[in-house]
Formats: C-alpha cells, sequence, structure tokens
C-alpha cells in the first residue's frame, strides 16, 4: 500500500495569534494546530496514553500559562516544541506531529493518506 500526500488549508494565518491553538478534523483524523514562538506546529489530538482528544475546551489545547499541551483526562503535559510527555501517566511518550507550513498567509497541514493497491 503505498501514500498519498494531501495538503489542507486549516486557516488564515492572521487568525492564530502567539499562544493559541485551534482543533480540526480532517478525513476523520483530529488534529490541532498551536502558534508558539512565532512558528506554527500540529499534532494529532490523541493522548499516547489511552488515545483520547486532548483539550477540555473546544480549541483549548495549553495548559493555563500557555507554556505546555495538556490532555485534559489525566493532566499529563507535553512540551509544544516537540510533543513530549514530560509529566503524567505517558511519560517520555510524543504526540504524533503533523507536517504543517505557512504560505501566502494561510496554514496548511499535510496528512499522508493511505491508497489501496
Amino acid at each position: 500500500m503505498s501514500e498519498n500526500l494531501k495538503a489542507t488549508l486549516l486557516m488564515s494565518s492572521h487568525k492564530l495569534c502567539e499562544g493559541q491553538s485551534k482543533g480540526f478534523v480532517i478525513d476523520d483524523i483530529a488534529l490541532f494546530i498551536i502558534r508558539h514562538q512565532g512558528r506554527v506546529l500540529a499534532y494529532r489530538n490523541s493522548c499516547p496514553h489511552r488515545n483520547v482528544p486532548l483539550e477540555f475546551l473546544p480549541d483549548q489545547f495549553l495548559n493555563q500559562d500557555k507554556q505546555f499541551i495538556q490532555c485534559a483526562t489525566h493532566g499529563a503535559l507535553f512540551t509544544i516544541e516537540n510533543g513530549l510527555c514530560i509529566s503524567g501517566p505517558c511519560n517520555n511518550q510524543s504526540l504524533v506531529g503533523l507536517h504543517v507550513k505557512e504560505q501566502d498567509e494561510k496554514i496548511y497541514c499535510t496528512i499522508a493518506q493511505p491508497i489501496d493497491p
């Protein structure tokens, strides 16, 4: 089985300010993006501990200080830069990162889609 790469427009760049996060579902894949230190990062919206969604309210993926990604189910903390769990039951496991890019004032995410042979 091979893969097809599909870039999907998520939103206009100016709508995601520093320290903000936003959730999406693309082709049944839940994901979220965060603007951190001027960059946009994307992860699957699934905690490695129990494969549950991370947010406690829509688009709320960060802890109160906006320094870490936080799982609402059990409070695990993940670094924003690379999705590594530094506290909680999934310690040393990581979120699944996704390819995201900003181009022409828009944010795109590329998700590999399997193609049947």
